[in-house]
This record gives C-alpha cells, sequence and structure tokens, in this order.
C-alpha cells in the first residue's frame, strides 16, 4: 500500500484545478492544465516549502487551519475536505470508515429497496466490494459478462482478476481506477488487499499508489454486452449510513439506443396497445 497517501490525494487535486477556476490566468506556457504549486500555496498562505513536504510525505500532520486553507485554491467538496481530514489522522490509505468486518447480510428493507427498483439494474455491495444482493435487471446486463459467476462474485476480483472484464470494459483502465478508489474509501482489508496483489500485480499495487481515495458517486460507463451490444450506462452510487460501508450502485440507460438495446433482453417487454 502507498505510505503518502495524503501527498497523492494533494497532487491529484492540484493537477484537476484549472488557474481559471480559481482566478488566475491560464498563460501560454504551462505544461499542465492544474495548478502549480506556487500558485496553491500563494492561495493557501503557506510556503511552498511546506506544501512540498506535504505532497512528499515529510510532513503528514498538518493543523485543521492548513487543511481549510489547503481546501479553498484546491475547491475540495464538504466529502472530499472530510477525507483529506481523515488521511492526516491515519497511518494507511484505506481511512473511511471503521475496521469490523466488512458485513453480508442484507436487511430486508434493503432488499425490499432492491425489488422495487426492478426493472433497473441495481446491485448492494460493501466495503471489498462483494456482491450482497442484486436486482433482476442487473443480472441481466452483468450476468452475460461473467460478473456474477462463482457463489461470492465480487467487483474487484472480477475487474482485476477475470480476463473478460477487459472485453466487457472498453475504458477498463478508468473502471479499475474507481474501483481502488472505493476500495481505499474503505478500512484496512489486508487479507483482500494482499489477495489483489498476487492475482493482479502491478495493474493493481500501481493504482493503490497513485489513484487518491474517493471514488465518483456518479458517471458514465462503456459495456459491451453479448447480447445487447454497445451500452452507454450512466451510474449513481449511494452510501448507506445506517449500514457501515455499504454502497447500493444504480445503472441507467444513458441513451435511447441503450434504452432499446435492454429492451430487448428484458423479460418485462412493452406489449404494443
Amino acid at each position: 500500500m502507498s505510505d503518502n497517501e495524503l501527498g497523492t490525494f494533494l497532487r491529484a487535486r492540484r493537477a484537476e484545478v484549472t488557474p481559471a477556476e480559481v482566478g488566475l490566468p491560464s498563460g501560454d506556457r504551462r505544461r499542465t492544465p492544474g495548478l502549480r504549486r506556487a500558485e496553491v500555496a500563494m492561495l493557501a498562505g503557506v510556503s511552498v516549502e511546506y506544501l512540498i513536504r506535504l505532497e512528499q510525505g515529510r510532513d503528514r500532520r498538518p493543523s485543521p487551519q492548513v487543511l481549510a486553507a489547503l481546501a479553498g485554491p484546491l475547491r475540495l467538496t464538504a466529502a472530499e475536505r472530510t477525507h483529506l481530514y481523515r488521511l492526516t489522522k491515519a497511518a494507511s490509505g484505506f481511512t473511511c470508515g471503521a475496521t469490523a468486518a466488512a458485513p453480508r447480510g442484507v436487511r430486508p428493507g434493503l432488499q425490499a429497496v432492491l425489488d422495487q427498483l426492478e426493472p433497473a439494474a441495481a446491485v448492494l455491495v460493501n466495503q471489498v466490494g462483494d456482491v450482497l444482493a442484486h436486482t433482476a435487471g442487473f443480472r441481466r446486463l452483468t450476468g452475460p459478462i461473467g460478473l456474477l459467476d462463482g457463489d461470492s462474485p465480487n467487483l474487484n476480483r472480477y475487474v482485476f482478476a477475470d480476463p473478460r472484464a477487459r472485453q466487457a470494459y472498453p475504458d477498463w483502465a478508468h473502471v479499475a481506477d474507481e474501483q481502488v478508489a472505493a476500495l481505499k474509501c474503505g478500512p484496512p482489508r489486508a487479507a483482500f488487499t494482499d489477495e489483489l496483489t498476487l492475482l493482479a500485480g502491478a495493474e493493481f499495487t500501481e493504482r493503490v499508489a497513485r489513484v487518491p481515495g474517493l471514488p465518483r458517486p456518479h458517471g458514465s460507463l462503456r459495456l459491451e454486452h453479448p447480447e445487447a451490444g454497445s451500452l452507454r450506462l450512466t451510474y449513481e452510487t449511494m452510501e448507506l449510513p445506517g449500514d457501515e460501508g455499504l454502497r447500493l450502485v444504480v445503472q441507467l440507460p444513458a441513451d435511447e439506443a441503450t434504452a432499446e438495446a435492454l429492451r430487448r433482453i428484458s423479460p418485462l417487454r412493452l406489449v404494443a396497445s
């Protein structure tokens, strides 16, 4: 695991903020679109040398006041500010939760919610990506690509250890980044991360060192489906605060072509009047 998650997160956010977003001129000689260290330091009211120490991991205990000052020019959301604070309080990058065992049970109320989401593709996963429950729509979408094979399907094992995942996801690298980000936002799971290291090697470990926590809660996804063809999906991820570490992910068609393709493989076809 990376031993400098704070520095990784600060560098990643600095690279994503453009000068225009913080009221600075873009200029013509910039090699990257993000902010320079000197610009962040100036806007935050800290020295460049101190920011370098933070990014290099030579200082890992900045005060809350410094964190608040950095959060402004880095344009951190409330969730990102909380994540940044947690990174300064933990030695490991897997910081965003308690250390209890990843839950595997599903409350009847959550199952009832899933039932109401039919025929949408919805899945309930725990902190390590175990598939705990899903709709029939999710099975129709992901069963043919092999994601649900086996007695205990797991999103991370599928993405990193199943060669079919690279065929199913044209943007596999992005999907892998998001899976690592989600995994890093949970408590330490040494046995599971060791397993992924053995299964995937550098494809996994290099992402752990590079990708900051906090996966995108919503976005788009391309999927090559054996029966429905090329699909474009949007997804929404909802954290369930009353159930430690559980996430509900709902995938919906992003365009009419995808909606029609999903209707062709759905048993709930509309009957023309």
